[in-house]
């Protein structure tokens, strides 16, 4: 099969330029280059297709300078008509090179199980198609979102062209997104988290995120789950965004944390059985003593949970109908950007007193969404409220 595939791009690159005409007839011949916006022949100049061998490699491949991505004229068809199946793929080579059909077609062939979209089984196969951010669009997202050390521990990856459609009656689009895996308690992957990214670079009114109406969406089973970063021992931290913990773990990078993705999913939340379960006595003598860090400026204890949910879900400033499970809004965002905390709340709110205050908490509900903090090292808590 490997060499009938070889066999294939090498008749396909001796008529380069034919395949270019037929299957991307937006582009443009350019040199020794096939010119043209995309693989689904989008007009433009973002990718170059190799009309002739060279130095510089061989005919018939080419790259996208937009997206960094690469192949050859076996995937420009394989893109262009939409196709999933490679068998498809190469038998369309083959009546363009008007060769006779392959043998294998004469097969039956295997019987693919539909997975429904928005599944679980979907999610999963999303996540595995990901591959790790370390030098991609998501790493330098997090970063200008003032997250320059990243403790995801494997629960985030980056995915070049994730699917995005608008509504039922417009076509699919293809976006950079952020994926986050949605766990339970037994590290099942559940569901997936997509942040779909602005290629084109970062701003002040969307931060980083894609031109869309909603850039954040999640799929598969939620209710009870969420992203989790680290292995959960005796304490945990809880909160609604992915970034509003990477900021925290940021900060406290052995802590325990997990990103609900919204108020109510974070009601619903469940939890560990190993967490340590203080009193609510003790608890609130631990609150009431506590000068430099009052839980209702920087988080919710488990003795707090139930008053933090209702706070939230019946508070008169969100919208009840909002598409992104994310938690904040974007306006609110911007004004944490803008937001300067004085130098003496910032030494009252340091992470070492936080770390100590959350220390003899079970669950630490952490509220709203956090600012950039590149100018500070560590960044203080009172970004975190």
């Amino acid at each position: 099969m490997s060499g009938d595939v070889s066999e294939l791009a090498r008749r396909l690159a001796r008529e380069a330029e034919a395949v270019c005409r037929h299957y991307l007839p937006n582009g443009k011949r350019a040199g020794r280059y096939w010119v043209v916006g995309d693989v689904h022949n989008t007009p433009g100049r973002s990718l170059f297709v190799r009309l002739q061998e060279s130095s510089k490699g061989r005919a018939g491949k080419w790259t996208d300078a937009a997206t960094g991505e690469y192949g050859d004229l076996l995937d420009i068809i394989r893109e262009s008509l939409a196709l999933r199946d490679f068998r498809e793929v190469a038998e369309e080579a083959r009546r363009f090179l008007k060769l006779p059909h392959s043998e294998e077609q004469l097969l039956p062939r295997p019987v693919r199980p539909v997975v429904p979209a928005g599944s679980q089984e979907a999610a999963r196969r999303l996540f595995a198609i990901s591959g790790p951010i370390k030098g991609t669009l998501v790493e330098t997202y997090l970063q200008r979102r003032g997250i320059s050390q990243i403790h995801h521990g494997g629960s985030l990856r980056f995915h070049p062209r994730c699917y995005y459609r608008p509504d039922e009656h417009l076509p699919t689009e293809t976006w950079p997104a952020m994926i986050g895996s949605v766990t339970d308690l037994e590290g099942r992957i559940t569901g997936v988290h997509r942040t779909w990214l602005d290629p084109h670079g970062f701003d002040r009114v969307r931060l980083g995120k894609a031109p869309i109406d909603t850039p954040r969406r999640a799929m598969g089973d939620l209710l009870g789950n969420a992203v989790r970063f680290g292995v959960v021992d005796h304490v945990l931290a809880a909160g609604e965004g992915i970034e509003t913990m990477l900021s925290l773990r940021y900060v406290l990078p052995t802590l325990p944390m997990t990103a609900a993705l919204s108020a109510n999913h974070l009601s619903a939340m469940l939890l560990p059985s190993g967490l340590r379960r203080p009193t609510g006595r003790d608890m609130l003598r631990q609150h009431r003593s506590s000068a430099t860090m009052p839980c209702s400026n920087c988080c919710r204890s488990a003795l707090c949970t139930s008053r933090a949910r209702a706070s939230r879900t019946t508070s008169p400033t969100r919208r009840s109908g909002s598409a992104s499970p994310s938690g904040g809004s974007a306006a609110r965002e911007r004004r944490l950007l803008d937001s300067k905390p004085s130098r003496r709340n910032c030494s009252r709110r340091n992470s070492a007193s936080f770390q100590s205050h959350i220390q003899s908490c079970a669950v630490v509900v952490v509220e709203g969404a956090i600012g950039t903090s590149m100018h500070m090292e560590p960044p203080p808590c009172s970004l975190l409220g």
